[in-house]
């Protein structure tokens, strides 16, 4: 059993020392640090993966969003984990990724052979391997978000919400080109349903005390 008057790095404190409270590599929460770690091990995963996408990937196009993406995720790696164990700005801030697909989406649905499991990895092909992209990042930005709200630490949770538009336009970006290619086909109501949808809510009026 720990001497009470010990702490976890073996130095003797006294009865009244208490920690350090403006240490920044301690400003942090229990539950911001299990959220931190799930998502610094999201972003591995994510980087990971997209090594063996990339492998498989036969469109240089994709190959090429593959790879910048990766390349970006990996910066917003290190600039999360320098703030992460240092509790400091970092050296690298945020940055902001620029997709370079069009914000041209096409609308409604044509007949495509019905999906199903494969059989081996070489069935793997450039629709599928954009949907596992675009699950990778969704799933992310999400798990972002939600961290974000949990964090103690002030230069984490800056990191970490300003990640999260990143993260969109990662899934967006991804979208996009699938959706050019008819891999995510986007299904539209009938114009007079749409009109009435859109028409529903009138703006509200100033509240006045």
């Amino acid at each position: 059993m720990q001497n009470q008057n010990t702490n976890q790095s073996g130095q003797q404190m006294s009865p009244n020392m208490q920690p350090n409270p403006t240490s920044h590599s301690n400003n942090h929460g229990g539950h911001e640090i299990f959220d931190a770690h799930e998502v610094l091990a999201g972003f591995i995963s994510l980087l990971d993966q997209y090594q063996m996408y990339e492998q498989h990937i036969q469109d240089p196009e994709l190959k090429d969003i593959n790879q910048r993406q990766a390349a970006f995720v990996t910066q917003t790696y290190n600039t999360m984990v320098e703030a992460f164990s240092t509790g400091q700005d970092p050296t690298i801030p945020t940055q902001q990724y620029k997709m370079t697909q069009n914000n041209d989406v096409v609308y409604g649905v044509e007949p495509s052979q019905p999906k199903k499991p494969n059989t081996s990895v070489n069935e793997l092909s450039d629709q599928g391997l954009s949907a596992y992209m675009l699950g990778n990042t969704k799933s992310l930005s999400t798990l972002l978000a939600m961290t974000a709200l949990e964090m103690t630490n002030p230069v984490l949770r800056r990191v970490i919400a300003d990640s999260v538009p990143n993260f969109i336009e990662l899934s967006y970006e991804i979208f996009l080109y699938q959706n050019k290619h008819g891999y995510y086909q986007v299904p539209q109501l009938m114009q007079q349903d749409m009109n009435l949808m859109l028409s529903s809510y009138t703006k509200a009026s100033n509240i006045s005390h």
